[in-house]
């Protein structure tokens, strides 16, 4: 196994930029994949965000590519969001800072005026989300003839969010002959039937079985009966602010988590906190991110299309204020600590009608969460009538998922009812019929 980065035959230009980043090992992702990358072979990496795959694909096509040429692309990374997209050219510049080679990187949710102008000076390598990279193309300000290499990064995301239709459509406008790289979290059945169309005889690198959490992050979890008792744990918990230092608290919908930062940014002020979600514009979604990074701020409130792809090192704990209703998100929120190999903590808050999730979570890391008890000094508050009947409403949804022939509750008193009902009416008819037939005997 390569133990350090001098094994890989990398060109001095790569080595001092990995020296001047502090990497001191090759991850396991890394000692696996970068090797059949620079012999020029398809990989399918199976690895989660966390685990380093970035540079295990990043430092290789810097290697093969070497220094600028031309004016057009001869590498395309495809990734699911913008922020994912970010993080991936951060990562090439951080290795190709000695080599001259140029990186653009595509995204929506700007304007794509400067986008085309940094294409015109000239590209080696383009990062883009499928729909910014195809609008280009067929505007015809992307010339794809040149592309050697095609990576597709967290395809199960790319698949969850319906880009199997653009996906397609890329691999029509590039060059046949290319090497394809492809790195996903999980295997679903889209992701298998996506590499069938993009890899010729993968090797494929798989680092901790499917869907694990990495072994740096302890979980814990916490049930609780409704939402207010869930903000008093809250509080608890970061009362301790020495270990609770750097923090991402996850909420399933934008209403949650501004509900979250507006509780937290009364009780700490609003230089600690900030929030991020589909709805809040790009600049404000990438201010936060790096205000989160470089430790001004403390806590971070995000819903889950915020959070791929988030890497931020030294983050101490994880909230899931709710449970990811898509399980394997709880796999990707959780990886946001104890990355590469830091230790971190992930906390998950869960009432009566999200214990169903928390099953199919368990079922799909193969472990079991360690169940905290509730500390002393947390309220536990009485659930509304609101809340309460909407628990009852989803705990139906979920027992009808798995039984289709699960009626309800509210069903099931209707139906006793009649029952009784019936029960009552079938007894006076049988006295009356009892009657009748005395009458007629005499």
């Amino acid at each position: 196994m390569h133990k350090s980065f001098e094994d890989f035959k990398f060109n001095r230009q790569i080595l001092n930029a990995i020296a001047d980043a502090k990497y001191k090992e090759p991850t396991a992702i890394q000692q696996k994949a970068i090797t059949p990358i620079l012999a020029g072979q398809d990989v399918m990496g199976i690895a989660q965000t966390g685990t380093g795959k970035t540079a295990a694909y990043v430092l290789p096509i810097i290697m093969k590519l070497k220094y600028a040429q031309g004016s057009d692309p001869r590498a395309l990374i495809l990734s699911p969001t913008r922020e994912l997209a970010m993080q991936i050219e951060e990562n090439i510049q951080l290795f190709a800072k000695y080599t001259d080679l140029r990186t653009v990187v595509l995204y929506g949710g700007l304007g794509p005026k400067q986008q085309i102008e940094a294409l015109e000076k000239g590209v080696d390598i383009l990062v883009a989300t499928p729909g910014r990279f195809l609008d280009l193309y067929l505007a015809e300000h992307i010339n794809t003839k040149q592309i050697k290499l095609l990576v597709m990064d967290e395809a199960d995301k790319m698949m969850d969010m319906g880009f199997i239709g653009k996906i397609h459509r890329i691999l029509e406008v590039v060059p046949r002959k290319r090497q394809n790289l492809l790195f996903s979290a999980t295997m679903s059945e889209l992701v298998h039937k996506i590499a069938g169309d993009f890899l010729a005889f993968p090797t494929i690198v798989e680092v901790s079985p499917q869907a694990t959490p990495a072994n740096t992050v302890s979980q814990q979890l916490y049930f609780v009966p409704n939402t207010k008792t869930k903000i008093n744990l809250l509080q608890y918990l970061l009362k301790n602010d020495e270990d609770f230092h750097r923090l991402i608290i996850f909420s399933k919908t934008k209403t949650i988590a501004d509900n979250i930062y507006h509780f937290l940014s009364r009780k700490y002020g609003e230089d600690e906190v900030r929030v991020i979600h589909a709805n809040k514009g790009q600049n404000t979604r990438i201010n936060s991110i790096n205000a989160f990074k470089e430790g001004s701020v403390r806590i971070l409130v995000a819903t889950d299309v915020a959070a791929r792809g988030l890497d931020v090192s030294d983050v101490s704990h994880v909230i899931n204020f709710d449970i990811p209703i898509v399980i394997e998100d709880y796999v990707h929120r959780i990886g946001r600590t104890g990355r590469a190999t830091k230790s971190g903590i992930a906390i998950s808050m869960c009432t009566p009608a999200e214990a169903y999730y928390i099953a199919k979570i368990e079922k799909l890391i193969r472990q079991q969460i360690p169940v905290s008890e509730l500390p002393a000094e947390v309220l536990i508050e009485k659930t509304p009538f609101e809340e309460k009947q909407a628990q009852a409403r989803e705990i139906d949804m979920q027992k009808r998922k798995e039984n289709p022939e699960f009626k309800g509750a509210f069903h099931e008193k209707k139906a006793a009812n009649k029952k009784v009902n019936k029960a009552g009416k079938s007894k006076t008819a049988s006295k009356r019929a009892t009657k009748g037939n005395m009458k007629r005997k005499r």
